[in-house]
């Protein structure tokens, strides 16, 4: 799928792919294992492009949001606040009313089974919102 963004026409799978590339560490390996992750729990995802530049996953609306920095990669789930996450693995923005996210650090391990967990629980609330 492509949009348009400032005039310029983009892809989102492709600026993703790009991001990955630019940063040929630890980050753009956590990156593309996080996207393989959240891509694997369901074929309707879409991957889209927002924020100047951040790789969104949307199915009924935003499920989470990735982003590389200098020292860790982030997913933020949009609504994560009102996910359960039996495993402990959020470790970010705990103390908003409606985010929460995981930071990967150098040698962290992407809990796979735990990320899809929360997908899977992230596409539930938005499919609940849409009903209402």
């Amino acid at each position: 799928m492509r949009i348009t963004l400032g005039g310029m026409d983009t892809n989102p799978t492709e600026e993703i792919d790009n991001l990955i590339a630019q940063h040929p560490d630890w980050r753009g390996e956590t990156l593309a294992k996080l996207r393989a992750t959240i891509l694997a729990v369901d074929p309707t995802i879409v991957e889209t492009w927002k924020w100047m530049g951040s790789p969104v996953w949307e199915r009924d609306g935003i499920l989470c949001v990735g982003n590389i920095f200098k020292k860790k990669v982030q997913i933020l789930f949009l609504y994560g606040a009102s996910l359960p996450d039996p495993d402990g693995v959020f470790n970010a923005e705990l103390n908003g009313n409606q985010r929460r996210g995981i930071d990967f650090f150098d040698g962290d391990a992407v809990p796979e089974a735990s990320v899809q967990n929360l997908v899977r629980a992230a596409i539930a609330h938005n499919e609940a919102k849409r009903k209402k």
